[in-house]
C-alpha cells in the first residue's frame, strides 16, 4: 500500500532546499535563493518551516561587517528525506 508523503516535504519550495542542502551539507542563504530562483520572503518562511520541524538549522552571523546566513541540514533532515524519497519510490513499484 502506498505510504504517507511527509507534508513538509511535499512541497516544491522546501523539497528544493532539503535537496539541495542534501548535497552540499550547508550553505548561505543566498545561494539557496539564487538555485531555487525564491524571493527571499517565501524562501524565508519555507526554510523556518523546515527548521521548525528540526530539518535545517539556520545560522545567522557575521562576515566582514555584513550578515549572514547559512543553513545546515541536520540528521533529523536527512532521516525525512530519505524517507519520502523511499515512499515516492513506492508509488512507483506495481505488483505484476
Amino acid at each position: 500500500m502506498f505510504k504517507d508523503l511527509d507534508p513538509i516535504l511535499h512541497t516544491p519550495l522546501r523539497l528544493a532546499v532539503v535537496s539541495l542542502l542534501i548535497s552540499v551539507k550547508e550553505a548561505e542563504f543566498t545561494f539557496i535563493r539564487e538555485k531555487t530562483n525564491a524571493t527571499a520572503g517565501n524562501l524565508s518562511v519555507q526554510m523556518n518551516k523546515l527548521k521548525d520541524a528540526g530539518y535545517i538549522e539556520i545560522i545567522k552571523q557575521f562576515k566582514e561587517n555584513y550578515p549572514q546566513t547559512i543553513c545546515r541540514i541536520t540528521p533529523k533532515g536527512i532521516k525525512a528525506f530519505a524517507e519520502y524519497v523511499a515512499n515516492l519510490q513506492s508509488y512507483l513499484k506495481t505488483d505484476s
